[in-house]
């Protein structure tokens, strides 16, 4: 990626220097940094209010609330996951981070996730926990469910569309919030049925 990105600026600079337009392109990155930081400094002050009242209900109690309420889709999602397994937590506030639209605040609960499923995972090669062992290397059947769950992630709130749509002038942001809702629940639908469809191939 690195790579990409440097072959695109040199790119940019050697066509700018043929066309007798380097000015332009000077001017089009500095202008581009401005929008840049201007951009970071909007989703700063939304991720800071939406991981705030996140953290406002969490201890108020309402996240264990939900968790609970979901314990039945946790169940159906990732039946090999045993019932009380430290993984189903992570799992669980990534999920409704996501279908909040906090997919900044997602990622911390879907990385401790994928690190409760790997040590989920050696335990079944060591026998201290039923289900099929892949051998190493190989994601296990919960992990590729919960990564594609986690990409195509139905959301309530998309925030992330909604700040950008306000930080470009859009007359009414939250118009997305539609479009967005039934876009990802199509998402999350196909994406369960491929997830239950390849778990009975790769045998459970």
């Amino acid at each position: 990626m690195n790579h990409l990105w440097a072959f695109m600026i040199l790119l940019g600079i050697i066509y700018g220097s043929i066309t007798g337009n380097l000015q332009g392109a000077a001017d089009a990155a500095l202008s581009s940094a401005q929008e840049a930081v201007q951009l970071s400094l909007t989703m700063c002050g939304i991720m800071a209010l939406w991981v705030g009242l996140m953290e406002i209900a969490k201890d108020a109690g309402l996240i264990d609330r939900i968790k609970e309420s979901i314990d039945p889709l946790l169940g159906f999602l990732f039946p090999q996951i045993p019932k009380d397994h430290p993984a189903k937590d992570p799992i669980a506030m990534n999920i409704i981070a996501n279908f909040l639209g906090l997919g900044w605040a997602a990622t911390p609960a879907g990385l401790q996730a994928m690190e409760e499923l790997g040590r989920l995972e050696e335990d079944r090669r060591n026998g201290k926990s039923a289900g099929p062992v892949r051998k190493r290397g190989i994601a296990s059947n919960e992990m590729c469910t919960f990564l594609i769950i986690n990409i195509s992630s139905l959301q309530l709130i998309p925030v992330n569309v909604i700040a950008y749509r306000s930080q470009y002038g859009s007359v009414d942001p939250a118009a997305i919030v539609g479009p967005g809702i039934a876009a990802t629940a199509v998402s999350t639908v196909v994406a369960v049925v491929y997830c239950k469809m390849m778990d009975g191939k790769r045998g459970g």
